[in-house]
């Protein structure tokens, strides 16, 4: 099975057609305005079905959590590498974000935090875990009620999918 690793201050391993669970957080933990975490939102939902399969993505006040599948770059015949997805979405993000409210400086931490999910994790309690944060967090009585939270539609119509108990 064809692997990725690249190093910066921590591993980064990557495995291809297996979803992976990337965590960032802001700069000193910096407490995002909602405008920079709709900012966010949009930022990873439009890497979507772009370099990312995403399945489920929550923007909290300091931390961002997706649970995605890196897709194929048909144009360069390999799979995108998660330093260029984390590149795409932190960088846009913290530019936008800076724009819009007139600052300069650092948005994110530079390290991500990444893992492969192994077949003994379900993917469905890793979406629960990531749905139920703002829950854990005290913002909200119900996920569904958090504004900045994108979860995949189904992928076959006409198929009944169990809906995250949120």
């Amino acid at each position: 099975m064809p692997k990725a690793f690249y190093r910066r201050n921590l591993p980064h391993l990557q495995r291809d057609n297996k979803p992976h669970f990337l965590t960032f957080c802001t700069h000193r933990r910096w407490i995002l305005p909602a405008c920079a975490r709709q900012i966010t939102l949009d930022c990873c939902v439009h890497e979507h079905a772009s370099t990312i399969d995403l399945n489920v993505v929550v923007v909290m006040p300091d931390h961002v959590h997706l649970i995605f599948t890196p897709l194929v770059d048909r144009a360069r015949c390999e799979v995108v590498s998660l330093a260029r997805i984390t590149k795409a979405i932190k960088g846009a993000s913290a530019h936008l974000i800076n724009r819009q409210l007139g600052r300069t400086g650092t948005v994110w931490q530079e390290e991500s935090f990444d893992r492969v999910l192994r077949y003994s994790e379900k993917l469905d309690e890793k979406m629960e875990y990531v749905l139920n944060n703002p829950v854990r967090g005290g913002l909200v009585p119900m996920a569904r009620m958090y504004a900045w939270l994108w979860v995949a539609p189904p992928k076959l119509p006409g198929i009944l999918v169990r809906p995250p108990a949120f």
